[in-house]
């Protein structure tokens, strides 16, 4: 079996601020880590979904419905709409809040490294979902083709704001893939998405657009890709019925991309511990780094190293993670998931 070296946090974790996050994960993981994220606090801590709230303030973008739809953390799921009469290509989004963010939690990074408690030559990562994920999920009809391209815009604005104000020799930049396996897998709630949004296979539109935001990120900062069939309430939208799609959307997107990729996260479901699952990976593309998201709450370690078992039948270098981000981990079971990926793994 394979001893897997390394480990990949995919983004969230369930702390509370992000300096406690570094700090645990570089006490407990810190020689298995090539990068660090802040653990993805406040509004982030459910990913998109503090999105409506901040383009429902432009201009020529309206919230659906009269009466807030509550969620945690005091934020209006409601979804979006351009107004009647308002022409997308002049909407001006404010900022999503994610280049802020960003360079608030740098400055705790670069605190801690320089206290020794972060190692040098850690990164400082940072986790951005592709503009087809809000997009997809909050405006519908006709409003996704015309919106896409003004939200894309102002993604690659947050992008360019965080290399402006973090050294790229320190930076990581991941983009975070969720929607697109769910169109690719025609998932509930996914499949009907690109059917109205433009004819025929959505294939290769999606491929173009990952392999786009991967050339974004210039050289010298590292780029990574999270492929993920979401964590809500701890299932994925969708059982992938062997890792063959994520296999194929990879590949295309590495052959695509004018940079490499420094990194390429896939999941593993729980309940897959068998070599049909991970077949696939026998024809993935050569990456730098592979992450396999076998690392699962429910059974720690003994499930990982069952699920390392049936990966190396099929790649012989990866690194471990969980499937998908751990911030909405039940209370109390991070530090236990982060201790599981020491045990299975090696130093990097």
């Amino acid at each position: 079996m394979t001893q897997p070296h390394g480990a990949l946090l995919v983004g969230s974790v369930n702390y509370d601020d992000a300096e406690k996050t570094m700090r645990v994960a570089a006490e407990l993981l810190g020689d298995r880590l090539a990068r660090i994220p802040d653990g993805e606090v406040g509004k982030r801590f459910h990913w998109i979904m503090f999105q409506p709230d901040v383009l429902g303030a432009a201009r020529g973008i309206e919230r659906v419905g009269a009466q807030p739809i509550p969620f945690p953390a005091g934020i209006d799921a409601r979804p979006l709409r351009i107004a009647p009469g308002a022409d997308a290509a002049e909407i001006e989004l404010p900022p999503l809040g994610y280049a802020a963010a960003a360079r608030e939690s740098w400055e705790v990074f670069r605190r801690l490294r320089e206290e020794g408690v972060i190692a040098e030559g850690t990164r400082f990562q940072v986790s951005l979902p592709t503009p087809l994920a809000v997009v997809s999920s909050f405006f519908s009809g006709d409003d996704r083709a015309a919106i896409e391209p003004v939200y894309e815009a102002a993604v690659l604005r947050e992008l360019d704001e965080i290399l402006s104000g973090i050294p790229h020799e320190d930076l990581s930049i991941q983009w975070d893939v969720a929607s697109e396996m769910g169109i690719i897998e025609r998932a509930a709630g996914y499949g009907k998405v690109m059917d109205a949004w433009w004819p025929g296979d959505p294939f290769d539109g999606l491929v173009a657009r990952l392999a786009a935001l991967v050339d974004a990120v210039p050289a010298g900062v590292e780029a990574g890709v999270h492929l993920c069939y979401g964590d809500a309430g701890e299932k994925h939208f969708v059982e992938p019925a062997d890792a063959g799609n994520l296999v194929r959307y990879a590949n295309a997107v590495i052959a695509a991309s004018s940079r490499p990729l420094t990194w390429l996260h896939l999941p593993a479901p729980i309940e897959r511990d068998d070599e049909a699952y991970f077949a696939a990976l026998a024809d993935l593309a050569p990456v730098a780094e592979l992450y396999l998201g076998l690392v699962h709450r429910e059974d720690g370690a003994e499930g990982a190293r069952r699920r390392i078992a049936a990966a190396s039948a099929f790649v012989s270098d990866f690194g471990v993670a969980t499937e998908c981000g751990i911030g909405r981990a039940p209370a109390g079971t991070t530090e236990g998931i982060l201790r599981a990926h020491a045990e299975v793994s090696s130093p990097r």
